[in-house]
């Protein structure tokens, strides 16, 4: 079976775009990059997106191939490509007709971004400690506080901001705020390690004022415990294209490196390591499939909204985040190792590779704190868990 065009345009785009340019890439340059809008001429900006708002409504198996080749190029362009599937999943599944005819319909017709902020420096991985409060007031609800680290947040067109109740404390809201409401503030672009062409930034509320129809249905922390299903499978889809560059870089500078008169190619030991490499490759791209395939099968059903309530965190997403977040590390820690002296240097990308694979380990959860929530939803019995 022939591959799909779309993953076919992913590759020239690229090819063309990408590849050749990690010094640009790498600078922290203005956001949001001109490539972004180049990606949207292919028209697969927003790709997931329903078809009824205009999207295409390709699927999370489709995502993961098209984020693997994306972050072969760079991992930080895929980041931005892929992140909006976090706001927009939340929206689609629980917020009202109106409201996903108001946000989503203009966000695929502008070919735009979106962004959800949950983080907050005090609260940390403990999210039920932030400290963000929505009040209503009138006919509308009233945003304040800070959230700590939201991607594209000043070029999206529309954020879902997690939020305490202030009537409320037990209680929690995803609320959309639109880019252009007043009292939302950016403070702040982080100078990030890797990821830099990403953005990403600190943000307040102040008396930040939007319609009550805006807040999605459900409660705020579940709902984006279900939008971080998607975007965590597709992290660790960027770590798979990450490692695949890797490899092939290795074998580059393999062909070319000689040791003991003879090409690094012909060593043993330099072979069994790509070996190494290829194994846990198809591993890591199993797994990601596998966990897309999971996604897909529970979006199809006619009641996804409510069995994703009921299940919140998906095993297969955690678990490959997790899993692919340490091979794909694992993978770039010895390439370093491989490239010697130069490896530590700027004149080949071994060592931005290994800045930018990090982030599957740390972002939208850490490994230890996926753990912990792998031990108390999945290892401990039913009967036993809080």
């Amino acid at each position: 079976m022939s591959e799909p065009e779309h993953l076919d345009t992913v590759r020239k785009f690229v090819a063309q775009e990408v590849l050749g340019r990690e010094t640009h890439l790498d600078s922290l340059a203005d956001a949001p990059l001109a490539l972004y809008e180049r990606f949207a001429e292919t028209g697969l900006m927003n790709w997931w997106v329903p078809e009824e708002h205009g999207g295409l409504g390709l699927g999370l198996e489709d995502s993961v191939r098209i984020v693997s080749e994306l972050a072969y190029g760079d991992a930080g362009v895929a980041f931005t490509l892929f992140l909006p599937i976090l706001t927009t999943s939340m929206v689609s599944w629980y917020g009202s007709a109106e409201l996903k005819e108001k946000l989503l319909d203009p966000l695929v017709a502008h070919r735009g971004f979106c962004a959800t902020l949950g983080s907050e420096h005090e609260a940390g991985s403990e999210l039920a400690k932030i400290s963000t409060v929505v009040r209503r007031d009138g006919e509308g609800l009233v945003l304040d506080g800070t959230k700590a680290f939201s991607t594209s947040t000043d070029f999206a067109q529309f954020l879902v901001v997690i939020a305490r109740s202030a009537e409320n404390p037990t209680r929690y809201l995803a609320v959309a705020v639109e880019r252009d409401a007043p009292g939302l503030r950016i403070d702040k672009r982080w100078d990030v390690i890797g990821l830099r062409a990403s953005a990403t930034y600190q943000v307040s509320f102040s008396d930040c004022h939007v319609p009550a129809g805006n807040a999605l249905d459900g409660h705020g922390l579940r709902l984006l415990e279900i939008g971080l299903n998607a975007s965590r499978i597709l992290i660790a889809a960027t770590a798979l294209g990450v490692a695949r560059r890797i490899r092939d870089l290795c074998m580059e500078y393999a062909k070319t490196k000689s040791l003991k008169g003879a090409p690094l190619v012909n060593d043993a030991v330099f072979a069994g390591r790509l070996g190494q490499f290829e194994m846990q490759i198809e591993v890591m791209a199993n797994q990601c499939l596998a966990a897309a395939r999971t996604y897909d099968a529970t979006a199809a059903r006619p009641d996804a909204a409510r069995t994703l309530l009921r299940q919140g965190a998906q095993k297969s997403a955690l678990t490959a985040k997790m899993f692919c977040g340490q091979t794909a590390w694992q993978i770039a820690s010895t390439a370093s190792e491989m490239f010697g002296g130069i490896g530590y240097t700027h004149d080949v990308p071994i060592g931005k590779l290994l800045r930018d694979v990090r982030h599957a380990s740390i972002i939208e959860g850490g490994d230890d704190v996926l753990r912990d929530l792998v031990f108390h939803r999945f290892v401990v019995p039913t009967a036993k868990r809080t």
